[in-house]
């Protein structure tokens, strides 16, 4: 990366600030503010009322003790969904067992294709490439995308962890081009405090080398990984 941004991004002839850029500092509105501050409230209030439910002696979320077999864990997707909606995707997930069937007719469509693993992972590659285009979220995009990655290569006889890396491959470059990140407004924002023209493309042009750099580099570190069969970690083979 550093190669890229010394070599091919800072040789580039669009990096002057406009003549009249007055480089002031972001400011947030009154009502931004005041969004900013009902939110933490609201979030405060809730963690509250949570350890007033879970911590007490006989609490009604207590069961046999906070962290043991209790109300509050069994029933912790309720109280998650109360604060992030992605609780609602997994119960769908469960509910539906949408996911074991997409990896069992995807799995068993590889297999009569004979195709090998090393092009499977290409192939998931790019969906998860391209779902995280729109999901930019790391855990969210996980939640909904495990369901079926994980089960999908388990019946190709790949482990659980090699799903994983391969997910974090493109987690760790498609927020860096993709406006649906709050990370890519926020810069953004920045850079117009210097370029007052620029939009999404001007941003976006230099953000895509990193972007291709990182995919190629971490990929080809990931198929050498694989291909030598180093472990992931204690008890946790590649392949």
């Amino acid at each position: 990366m550093t190669i890229v941004t010394e070599g091919v991004l800072m040789k580039r002839d669009n990096l002057d600030a406009d003549e009249d850029a007055e480089h002031e500092d972001l400011v947030t509105t009154d009502t931004e503010r005041k969004a900013l501050r009902w939110s933490m409230f609201a979030v405060i209030a809730a963690i509250i009322a949570i350890v007033v439910l879970v911590v007490p002696e006989g609490a009604p979320l207590r069961g046999e003790g906070p962290f043991g077999e209790s109300p509050f864990l069994t029933g912790i997707a309720f109280l998650i969904a109360l604060l992030f909606a992605i609780a609602q995707f997994l119960e769908y997930f469960a509910w539906t067992h949408i996911g074991m069937l997409a990896s069992v007719s995807v799995s068993e469509l590889f297999n009569g294709l004979g195709l090998p693993t090393w092009v499977v992972f290409i192939l998931v590659l790019l969906v998860l490439s391209i779902v995280n285009v729109l999901i930019t979220s790391g855990s969210a995009m996980w939640a909904i995308m495990a369901p079926v990655i994980v089960p999908l290569l388990m019946l190709l006889e790949v482990p659980p962890e090699t799903s994983e890396a391969i997910f974090r491959i493109t987690d760790s470059r498609s927020p860096a081009i993709t406006p649906m990140s709050p990370y890519f407004i926020l810069a953004l924002g920045f850079m117009q405090k210097y370029q007052k023209n620029a939009g999404i493309g001007t941003l976006a042009s230099h953000t895509l080398p990193l972007a291709v750099c990182m995919t190629i580099s971490w990929s080809l570190l990931f198929f050498l990984w694989w291909g030598l069969g180093i472990p992931l970690g204690p008890d946790a083979p590649v392949r």
